[in-house]
């Protein structure tokens, strides 16, 4: 089986498995030994070699006779370390106090992808607990985008594109609370989106409404189109244990949308989304990569999009909130007799510990007044979204940065002369996770000096069809497979 496996599509995998041309059995053996000997990513914490053999053994039998298979049936899947998973690895959240965590209960998504045929073949790196939009903890230490082994995949799940991107695994699923799909996926070249906010569901317990400031969400992180609206077929949908979770849709699957045409599109670019600071590579490099939808037939209008907030209220905001979030964490985590984090500090990474730290001080009637500045970026966007199918804008202001040591990689402290918040204000992804709507990060080309660099497309709410056709055109329009040949281990 040569190296070609590798780049094949998690889709193209379903159907070759399914059809009895491709053994799973083959198929797992050669994607766990591709990461014993190629992850120098560092992309995976752990893999469970013969619970998956055992699983793509019962997935041959299966095959043979003739039994329904699931549509990802024998397909392997890499989950991060912050999704629990009761049959699982464990999980250490990529923090030293949790290295002997596991959990009892597994999440939705990891039950959908196994019910759907998926073997999960090992955990995947990510930042403490996901507080920042890097991937570098003091357990594992940094993940390496695969275009430039010096330098991050951008985070929180910065493990499993890493892996999608470097051919150690087809398809992976990524949790999103500002950017953490997005960003990720810009930095290693990959797609990733972004439902809408319930689309997939979430059992957050025992504060059920947990996830909702800013708004988390689940989704695919693939190196095509068309796995990330296979994944999100089987993903999608309503569970009586998430209170935010969304209605079946009554249209085509994600897969038909996905092969729409975008002629009668219109479409808006913003290249500063509003007034973030974004780096010239950058603006080059997507500027050159709008021209696509034009291209699929879409009208192209450059706005001048303006949030009635600057981008550091913006920034501020989401530190505020999440500093809450991680606060009421770290006190559940205690009331539970887990691992302490508030009595723990010095054996956390210093943002995360900082972050647990600003969320004491944040008073509660200022935190729910937090929400009409949420409304204005959301009003802001409805506006546009009123005028035009997408809102298009660069997903992270700045190449791949550098790897730092010790978990403490962050980003840079100004773009063009601007201060920007280290651990979030370098993305122009978090506005998004306080608004609910669907976005995506499409590869937009690489640099001259070959760092990937991606391209935000924003929806309306509950749209993700248009954002799937759309990516789909500028897939077919300005293929990116290419830049995975150029950089695969072999």
């Amino acid at each position: 089986m040569g190296d070609e496996l590798a780049l094949t599509s998690a889709a193209a995998l379903a159907r070759e498995i399914r059809a009895g041309e491709r053994s799973p059995v083959d198929v797992v053996d050669y994607f766990l030994e591709r990461i014993e000997r190629h992850d120098d990513v560092n992309a995976f914490t752990a893999t469970r070699a013969n619970e998956a053999r055992a699983e793509a053994r019962r997935a041959e039998k299966a095959v043979e006779a003739g039994e329904n298979l699931g549509p990802l049936h024998g397909v392997p899947v890499a989950l991060k370390d912050l999704f629990v998973w009761k049959d699982g690895l464990g999980n250490t959240f990529g923090s030293t106090p949790f290295t002997d965590f596991v959990p009892d209960e597994s999440a939705i998504v990891t039950e959908r992808l196994e019910r759907a045929g998926a073997i999960v073949i090992g955990t995947t790196n990510t930042c403490e607990f996901g507080h920042k939009g890097l991937t570098d903890n003091r357990v594992f230490g940094p993940t390496s985008t695969p275009f430039d082994l010096d330098r991050n995949a951008g985070g929180s799940t910065g493990g499993s594109t890493a892996a999608v991107g470097a051919g150690l695994v087809p398809l992976a699923v990524g949790e999103d609370g500002g950017g953490s799909i997005r960003i990720p996926a810009a930095w290693s070249g990959v797609y990733g989106l972004k439902p809408t906010f319930g689309r997939v569901p979430i059992r957050a317990r025992p504060n059920g409404f947990q996830l909702h400031t800013p708004f988390v969400h689940h989704g695919p992180q693939t190196r095509t189109v068309e796995d990330a609206a296979l994944m999100l077929d089987v993903v999608a949908g309503p569970h009586p244990d998430d209170p935010f979770s969304l209605p079946a849709e009554a249209d085509d699957s994600y897969l038909a949308a996905m092969r729409r045409s975008i002629a009668d599109f219109d479409v808006a670019y913003s290249p500063h989304f509003g007034d973030f600071p974004v780096d010239q590579r950058v603006l080059d490099v997507v500027g050159n990569a709008v021209r696509a939808f034009e291209t699929a037939g879409a009208t192209v209008d450059r706005l001048d999009f303006e949030f009635p907030y600057s981008h550091e209220t913006i920034t501020e905001l989401w530190v505020d909130s999440f500093a809450v979030f991680y606060r009421e964490l770290a006190h559940h985590l205690g009331e539970e007799g887990l691992p302490n984090l508030l009595e723990r500090t010095n054996e956390l990474c210093p943002q995360f510990a900082a972050k647990l730290e600003r969320g004491r001080g944040v008073d509660a009637v200022d935190y729910k007044r937090n929400d009409v500045v949420r409304t204005g970026i959301f009003d802001a966007i409805q506006e546009v979204l009123t005028e035009y199918d997408l809102l298009v804008t660069p997903t992270v202001a700045v190449p791949p940065v550098e790897n730092a040591a010790n978990g403490q990689t962050l980003g840079p402290s100004e773009i063009d002369g601007e201060a920007v918040e280290r651990t979030i204000g370098f993305c122009l992804t978090h506005p998004l996770n306080f608004t609910g709507h669907p976005a995506a990060s499409v590869p937009a080309g690489v640099t001259d000096d070959g760092l990937p660099i991606g391209m935000q497309l924003i929806g309306s709410r509950f749209d993700e069809a248009s954002i799937l056709a759309a990516s789909g055109a500028v897939e077919r329009v300005r293929p990116w497979d290419h830049h995975y040949e150029e950089i695969l281990p072999n």
